[in-house]
């Protein structure tokens, strides 16, 4: 809340920095026109001038060892009271990690249930219906957890009939699968992007950090490719299978007491 916010001291902030952000606790990537020896020195005189002591075999902490993390959310309806005209909707489930080897299983599956224009949930309930202002699906992973979501922002009065299709649609990839036209165009999707990328230094040095925190491991361009290419729609299904079996979290914001149950 605002009011939490302005509670906010600023010996707060500095302990939460100093007990966060030190050298044994970053990773730092860079990427461009520069050399490693210059770059090593200006983040050392940097870390030097903040009041760091470094030690000769200082290392980041190890974060690529870490067990997956325990679910302490629950499943199952959560109501949020706006005063908004428009009601957003998440509803999502825990997944892979992201050094699970089904991650570009992920990365295809997303792209067709809801990962553009042409997905199945914009096409459905947006194109077809007509029921929501915006509708997507995502994937995040990270070393000890991972979830997936579909999102649709939609009239208040919609909401129900947009749950009940988010939901089918997941159900619908489980039980049917996806055509190899549409495996094929993911596929593309997925690639293209990632050359795309290539032309954005910033995306390479996000690469960087992700793999340097992750897996300790830089895949190059190529391998990635392959492993996008290699993708089957069985695998697919059973990944989509996975997601459909599994207990659902569904939050609601709109303006809606916080006992509305929509039906469910």
């Amino acid at each position: 809340t605002p009011a939490a916010i302005r509670a906010v001291a600023r010996d707060s902030v500095w302990e939460h920095y100093r007990r966060y952000y030190r050298p044994d606790e970053l990773v730092i990537t860079a990427a461009g026109g520069l050399e490693h020896d210059v770059v090593c020195s200006l983040v050392v005189d940097a870390l030097h001038a903040a009041g760091w002591s470094l030690e000769a075999d200082a290392a980041p902490v190890d974060r690529r060892s870490t067990e997956r993390a325990e679910i302490t959310g629950t499943a199952g309806l959560h109501v949020v009271k706006r005063a908004v005209e428009q009601a957003n909707i998440i509803m999502g489930c825990p997944t892979i990690v992201a050094t699970d080897e089904r991650r570009f299983v992920m990365s295809v599956l997303n792209a067709v249930l809801g990962g553009g224009m042409s997905s199945r949930l914009f096409q459905e309930i947006r194109e077809k219906r007509g029921l929501v202002y915006s509708t997507y699906s995502f994937a995040s992973s990270y070393a000890d957890a991972g979830y997936f979501g579909m999102y649709a922002g939609c009239t208040p009065s919609k909401v129900r009939q947009v749950l009940d299709l988010l939901g089918l649609e997941l159900d619908k990839l489980a039980e049917g699968g996806i055509s190899d036209d549409e495996l094929r165009k993911a596929v593309g999707q997925l690639c293209g992007g990632i050359v795309l990328a290539l032309e954005d230094t910033g995306s390479r040095m996000s690469r960087l950090g992700r793999a340097e925190l992750v897996s300790g491991e830089y895949q190059d361009i190529d391998e990635t490719l392959r492993l996008i290419k290699a993708v089957t729609a069985q695998e697919v299904q059973e990944l989509a299978k996975e997601l459909a079996a599994a207990p659902r979290t569904v939050t609601v914001v709109g303006p809606f007491e916080e006992t509305e149950t929509f039906g469910l």
